[in-house]
């Protein structure tokens, strides 16, 4: 059966930039230290999931769908991005949130600014409440991974060679797995560094199956040594971390993902020439109080 190829919306601004981190790279005692700035892709405030929902975005359409559901927590950044691509192309956006309504603050504050409307799933699954409320609406899976919208990714890998040109790793945070999917497609699993932040049970298995087996679990390279307490717990080496970005390079991360996966990179092990993919976040920041 011959595959349909799904051509991306343009809803960002690429490529987006590389910049050095002297200063960080210093305290680190690193030879080259970049920050790929996925955080300024333009659309929503910005984030990794503006690549993924290029394709996503352009399966709905194709599909004649008016609405598009997805799910994700309260301070899920792929919801905010969710809701601001369907404000910018015309669609219904319905999100499925975990939990019970709370007090609008970070991204939520965005969700409704964007005009999403809501769905608290409360102590139910929340895939379940996503077939339950979807309707006639596309669905975008959790994250917005999915085996057409890594290809955002493959594109990102393809921007930072041409950017930088040789490079030891690249250190991603790990989610719902297509970041890191797409980056290994183009990339290879040995320079691609994903951080769990146990958004999912099995993350290795996670992006080996967006990759349709190409690349064993056990190839990839994954630093399940910052999880802590689980996803929703912000530990110390991730405050440490959200501290010492800041204060050397001006640069704020998120306590979820982005702050895990510099955890990883202060605590080594991922070359001397390394790339940060910055993925976003921000937003998100100002509803976690206890940062």
């Amino acid at each position: 059966m011959t595959r349909l190829v799904i051509e991306p919306i343009s809803l960002g601004t690429w490529p987006t930039p590389v910049e050095p981190a002297p200063r960080l790279r210093e305290r680190l005692g690193l030879a080259e230290l970049w920050f790929k700035r996925d955080d300024l892709s333009g659309l929503g405030g910005g984030g990794n999931k503006v690549r993924k929902l290029e394709y996503s975005c352009a399966q709905a359409i194709a599909a004649g769908a008016g609405t598009v559901i997805t799910s994700g927590g309260p301070q899920s950044n792929h919801a905010r991005l969710t809701a601001a691509a369907a404000a910018r192309l015309g669609l219904r956006c319905v999100l499925v949130l975990a939990g019970t309504e709370r007090e609008p603050t970070g991204n939520l504050v965005l969700d409704e600014l964007a005009g999403a409307e809501k769905v608290w799933a409360g102590d139910r699954p929340l895939a379940d409440v996503v077939e339950e409320s979807r309707g006639d609406a596309f669905v975008i899976p959790f994250g917005g991974s999915s085996a057409t919208s890594i290809e955002g990714y493959a594109t990102c890998g393809r921007e930072l060679k041409a950017q930088l040109g040789d490079f030891d790793t690249v250190v991603t945070a790990l989610g719902s797995g297509g970041t890191m999917a797409g980056l290994v497609k183009e990339l290879g699993p040995e320079r691609v560094v994903g951080v769990d932040t146990g958004a999912v049970p099995d993350p290795a298995a996670t992006v080996a199956g967006l990759l349709g087996g190409a690349v064993a679990p056990g190839d990839l390279r994954i630093d399940r040594n910052q999880v802590g307490a689980g996803y929703a717990a912000l530990t110390d080496a991730v405050r440490d971390a959200l501290a010492l970005t800041a204060r050397t390079e001006g640069v704020f991360l998120d306590p979820t993902y982005t702050g895990r996966a510099m955890a990883s990179l202060i605590a080594g092990g991922h070359g001397d020439r390394v790339v940060f993919l910055h993925s976003g976040g921000l937003p998100g920041l100002f509803g976690h109080h206890e940062v």
